[in-house]
């Protein structure tokens, strides 16, 4: 799963920004030199990390602040073309500029980060870097972005864009104005989800946690493609394959398969969470539709195997960057979630 937070190119806000975007725009005279735009992946933080990009990078703002959308500059962030932005993520590149990805981000990105801040302005406007995720730098990169924190050259803007604050250097954090960015009103989602086509904009935003761009990807085909026999098969462990479910996923094209381990991986944690939540006395948050079912399992579930269960799938979605083999990697996560209510 790629994520509703990867997309490089500019886009539109969602409504449910148009306020905290206002409200830094307001204060454009005194930007500061970094900020921190923070929060769980899905919320559409890129999207307002490159919309205030734009809006930096714009040669003719309005009186509000916000970008003119017309000037040479807008269309160039629109084009993902402009000189005087620079977007940072764990990627390398071969000598054809094709980019793999990567673990995280390594202290030679930040290298040329620094060397890009140094540089003149092409447009004579300003210089934008945008790092995301912000919690990808490891130790000897973080190390070096300080730097730069530290000295900022003039009208040179950094947008570290993070789905996990914690992760982060204080040192770091403490050198970024904070912007946090929570879930929007659920009626406010499920709207703009009804305008993106989706038919069940509840049960979408549901099974994503309240986040609405990952409700929005995760109710496309591709990720819906198997959800339903994989709930009906975690429903019942009896009944489980690994096998077929290792089957099903060896059927996907072979480039295509480490995204359809994600989404596996993503909706057994949505499962492992809620069967969590019911046994420790809660309800549940991803598949309310599929609360009875839920209620069963967790009478025969004990906590503590459950909880190390949880843990163990989040590890193996940390490895995601990592050449795994979906089929084992599967294969062996059902065996074991069989092997909770034996």
């Amino acid at each position: 799963m790629n994520g509703p937070d990867q997309d490089t190119t500019w886009q539109p806000l969602p409504p449910w920004q148009h306020a905290v975007v206002a409200d830094m725009l307001a204060g454009r005279a005194r930007w500061p030199h970094a900020v921190l735009i923070g929060g769980r992946e899905g919320l559409g933080k890129r999207r307002l990390a490159m919309h205030l990009a734009r809006a930096l990078l714009c040669e003719a703002p309005g009186a509000d602040g916000e970008a003119c959308g017309a000037c040479v500059s807008c269309r160039l962030v629109e084009s993902r073309s402009h000189p005087d932005l620079r977007l940072v993520e764990p990627v390398t590149y071969d000598e054809e500029g094709n980019a793999t990805k990567t673990d995280n981000i390594g202290v030679d990105r930040v290298r040329e980060l620094t060397a890009f801040a140094q540089l003149s302005s092409h447009r004579r406007v300003a210089k934008v870097a945008v790092i995301v995720p912000a919690e990808a730098l490891n130790a000897a990169a973080a190390n070096a972005l300080l730097k730069t924190l530290e000295e900022p050259p003039p009208a040179t803007y950094l947008l570290l864009v993070s789905h996990q604050p914690g992760r982060l250097p204080a040192t770091i954090v403490s050198r970024c104005r904070r912007l946090p960015v929570g879930e929007p009103e659920p009626a406010a989602a499920n709207a703009w989800l009804a305008a993106h086509g989706v038919a069940d904009p509840g049960a979408a935003l549901a099974r994503a946690g309240g986040a609405p761009l990952l409700a929005l990807e995760l109710a496309q085909p591709e990720a819906q493609q198997g959800l339903e026999a994989l709930i009906a098969d975690l429903s019942y462990p009896e009944r489980l394959s690994a096998v077929a479910v290792g089957a099903r996923l060896d059927a996907v094209p072979k480039d295509d398969r480490g995204a359809e381990l994600a989404h596996l991986l993503y909706w057994m944690l949505t499962w492992a969470t809620d069967l969590a939540a019911v046994a420790s006395g809660g309800e549940p948050r991803f598949h309310p539709d599929r609360r009875q079912a839920l209620f069963v399992l967790a009478a025969r579930v004990a906590r503590v195997p459950l909880f190390r269960y949880y843990q163990k799938l989040l590890h193996h979605r940390a490895l995601l960057a990592h050449p795994l083999q979906p089929r084992l990697v599967a294969e062996a996560l059902l065996l074991e979630y069989r092997s909770l209510f034996a």
